[in-house]
């Protein structure tokens, strides 16, 4: 019985043990650290980094020049420990300039050097606080204040526990004659006020961040999302287009032998050929996006695939919908490859949909050119005739149609025009 007695309360003190060794390591990694933590992200530009710290060396300089000029009035000192004095001053001012890149290492520095500050004067003259004088009370604060802004909640806390212990301590270790005792108190309350105010606001800071970041992730990830689903779809029509044509080469190169009388064993060969390539060209195409139609359960279309035949029926429905709208079709009139027809129709299609959401009631212009070399079309509107909310999904349109063009060998541009409107400009090579 006395074994498991011993044993039962072993084994809870190891396990506390390990949790204590386990917390004082963390705050060894978090406390004694020379590592680098900007107070601005190294995204911003070079400029605002380097003049983020002018307010900071200006504050430094005045309060250690402050603090220099005084130190004589105060303070009762060797010839020797008053250079010592001095130049802990200037350290405690160059803190306040570390802090903008390193915050732990400043408030070691800071601390540090108040304390051999303290321990160095031999009086202090009557009505002076002890061992914080104004200029030291206001650098411990400010770095309190930004490194409780920047450093993890267990390590603000233990370097808020170490500044007042040491402000409590001091005291107790060496109190010089003449000192104000009642500054205890006063520096104590005003470090957890620093503190206790400053970190919440590290929270909120990390918070907006995240959020930041999550929408820049949104928007890219729909943005990518869009991108796909209009590839996929892009794929889907062109599959149809295809796969139509490769049925006729099938067809034709079935039907032709017996439209010739007495054809060779050669030609019926070579026609059988062509025929077997088609037909294994049009399976390989189906293997392969085949899964894009199934994709969700999605069935093949039952319609044809649009052509620009049927651009008079778009923009009526668009001129239903509100829009005035003027369409010119110039050039000279010959067939276009089935993949630009589509890509026209629904470049156009888009465009059209763009302004009826963005600029209702503006009167739009569509311009269709064809050249020898490609096919031109420019859509622009005006300025809506009355404000719109803005749309979520503004933008997703535009990479669709930018994908079309690009298929294509094409370009696609679009942006504001000077009157308030909007203009899309594709060119689709034909070639």
């Amino acid at each position: 019985m006395p074994k498991v007695t011993a044993v039962t309360t072993v084994g809870p003190l190891l396990r506390l043990l390990s949790l204590l060794r386990r917390g004082l390591r963390a705050l060894g990694q978090d406390l004694l650290t020379l590592a680098p933590d900007p107070l601005l992200a190294p995204s911003r530009p070079s400029w605002a980094r380097a003049l983020l710290y002018v307010p900071f060396v200006y504050a430094a300089g005045a309060l250690g020049a402050a603090a220099l000029s005084n130190l004589s009035s105060i303070y009762e000192m060797h010839p020797v420990g008053s250079r010592l004095v001095q130049a802990l001053v200037l350290l405690q001012a160059a803190a306040l300039v570390l802090v903008v890149s390193r915050p732990v290492a400043a408030w070691w520095l800071v601390t540090g050097a108040a304390v051999a500050q303290a321990l160095s004067v031999t009086g202090v003259r009557d009505d002076t606080f002890w061992p914080w004088p104004v200029w030291g009370l206001v650098l411990e604060v400010l770095v309190l204040i930004l490194v409780s802004l920047r450093a993890r909640t267990r390590a603000t806390l233990t370097m808020l526990a170490l500044t007042v212990g040491v402000t409590l301590l001091l005291p107790y270790v060496r109190t010089p004659p003449g000192a104000e005792r009642q500054a205890d108190a006063m520096a104590v309350a005003v470090f957890l006020l620093a503190v206790f105010f400053s970190a919440p606001l590290r929270g909120l800071r990390q918070a907006r961040s995240r959020l930041v970041e999550q929408t820049s992730l949104t928007a890219e990830e729909r943005a990518r999302r869009t991108v796909l689903e209009e590839r996929s779809r892009i794929a889907r029509e062109l599959h149809d287009v295809v796969a139509h044509h490769m049925s006729v080469i099938s067809i034709q190169a079935q039907v032709a032998p017996h439209l010739v009388e007495n054809p060779s064993d050669e030609l019926r060969e070579n026609l059988e050929g062509i025929r077997n390539n088609a037909l294994e060209a049009l399976t390989e195409l189906r293997r392969v996006l085949g899964v894009l139609r199934s994709e969700h359960g999605e069935q093949a279309p039952e319609t044809p695939q649009p052509t620009l035949d049927r651009l008079d029926g778009l923009i009526a429905n668009a001129r239903a919908a509100g829009l005035a709208i003027t369409a010119q079709l110039a050039g000279t009139e010959r067939p276009l490859p089935p993949g630009v027809e589509l890509s026209a129709f629904r470049i156009v299609q888009e465009a059209l949909s763009n302004a009826m959401r963005h600029a209702p009631a503006a009167d739009v212009r569509v311009e269709l050119e064809r050249t020898r070399q490609c096919l031109r079309i420019h859509i622009s509107n005006g300025r809506p005739a009355r404000p719109v909310a803005p749309s979520p999904g503004a933008g997703h349109g535009l990479l669709g149609m930018r994908e079309r063009a690009a298929m294509l060998g094409g370009e696609l541009t679009a942006g504001p025009t000077p009157t308030g409107g909007y203009e899309v400009t594709a060119l689709l090579p034909l070639n």
